[in-house]
């Protein structure tokens, strides 16, 4: 049974600030390696894929089924302009075997979930059923589409068959904004890179069963601005005052005035330590602050922190200086290794005469679909890549 877990008042939050990357300007920025056209392979000509993550144990250890692994990640119709895949994403599911993903098809029923179009979850395997937690964008049969994002989750057993999955319990809202530490407005602009945030969710449960914790991308509603992004924490626990099975907690890291998205965090725990990740994108730093599209993160001895930046100023790796819009949505597993999807790849050659700025238009270089394993390093505060 797990214990009353720590309380709200003893989190300590990580304040990102403009200073800890200004950092960035002493020393070469580390860059993952350039794609060949060999390491962009389709899963399938009709269909687009991003923001993977698999069914995981309770430590986040991808779990073997059918003698290889069971993922899940975002898709859409391979639109002629493929940002429209936002407004049409569901939940798929991959069997991974041998180093190559098969899709299997989507995973809940038409009309199941609560919103217009799911968003990035993750996935826990405990006692044979699957937990499925899901961001449900807009609400269901909208039109036009809206950006209110909230957090649910659902359970199945697997089967043997080829439905993979028992019937869905009834999705359950599992952590919901109050507009006090969390904003609960989430539509922005609605322009890539300016809406705001309540979605991603990913469980960590503490060793020795002394919590169950709820990690999310969020926006603070302490600092009204362009630039809000948090990383937001929730406990398992008496249920929260204002609705929801998690109990929020004071965010783990505040990027307010400095980035408006810290994207699909998660934990993953090495040599008794705890790594946070995170992904963000070169266009939602504001104004002033020079940082690349990248995977960044954070250490802490527990979920409480005090969180130290990874590098000092948090930035593990970024895209190619040549190939900025190469991937995207980070994952780190256990074992260190690295996923992520192909964005837009293939924009400089060797008579190229200025590196690009901006992502193309049309379908032309992008990839949609899983990009390959990078590894990482983690030695204390230090994160690096490595040969794998």
């Amino acid at each position: 049974m797990l214990t009353r877990p720590t309380p709200f008042r003893t989190i300590t939050t990580l304040q990102w600030t403009a200073a800890d990357l200004a950092q960035l300007a002493d020393a070469p920025i580390p860059r993952a390696p350039v794609m060949a056209p060999r390491d962009v392979v389709r899963i399938a000509p009709y269909l687009d894929v991003w923001d993977a993550w698999p069914l995981a144990d309770a430590r986040g250890r991808p779990v073997v089924w059918r003698g290889g692994e069971l993922w899940f990640a975002l898709a859409a119709p391979a639109f002629d302009d493929p940002e429209e895949r936002h407004g049409a994403a569901r939940i798929h599911h991959f069997h991974r075997l041998n180093g190559r993903f098969v899709h299997l098809g989507r995973t809940f029923p038409e009309g199941f979930t609560p919103g217009s179009r799911e968003w990035s979850g993750s996935a826990l395997f405990e006692d044979g059923a699957v937990t499925l937690y899901f961001t449900a964008a807009g609400e269901r049969g909208e039109d036009p589409l809206t950006f209110q994002q909230r957090i649910f989750g659902c359970t199945a057993r697997l089967t043997g068959g080829e439905d993979v999955f028992g019937p869905w319990s009834n999705p359950v809202e599992q952590v919901i904004p109050a507009n006090i530490v969390y904003m609960s407005e989430h539509d922005g602009a609605g322009k890539p890179g300016a809406i705001k945030a309540f979605r991603d969710p990913a469980p960590w449960r503490e060793g020795g069963g002394n919590g169950e914790y709820m990690l999310f991308t969020a926006s603070s509603a302490r600092h009204l601005d362009l630039y809000n992004g948090v990383i937001g924490c929730a406990v398992r626990g008496d249920s929260d005052p204002e609705g929801g099975v998690f109990e929020k907690l004071l965010p783990l890291v505040d990027a307010s005035s400095v980035n408006n998205e810290l994207e699909r965090p998660h934990i993953v725990a090495h040599d008794r330590r705890l790594y946070l990740f995170w992904s963000t994108q070169a266009k939602v730093f504001a104004p002033g602050i020079d940082a690349p599209t990248g995977l960044y993160g954070a250490v802490a001895d527990d979920i409480a922190g005090p969180w130290r930046l990874l590098n000092g100023h948090g930035l593990i790796f970024a895209n190619p200086q040549s190939e900025p819009f190469q991937a995207y949505s980070w994952w780190v597993l256990p074992d260190l290794s690295v996923t992520s999807f192909v964005d837009y790849w293939g924009l400089s050659d060797a008579q190229a005469v200025a590196l690009p700025v901006s992502k193309p238009v049309g379908r032309a270089h992008f990839g949609g679909t899983f990009a390959p394993f990078l590894h990482l390093r983690l030695e204390g505060d230090r994160a690096t890549l490595t040969d794998g």
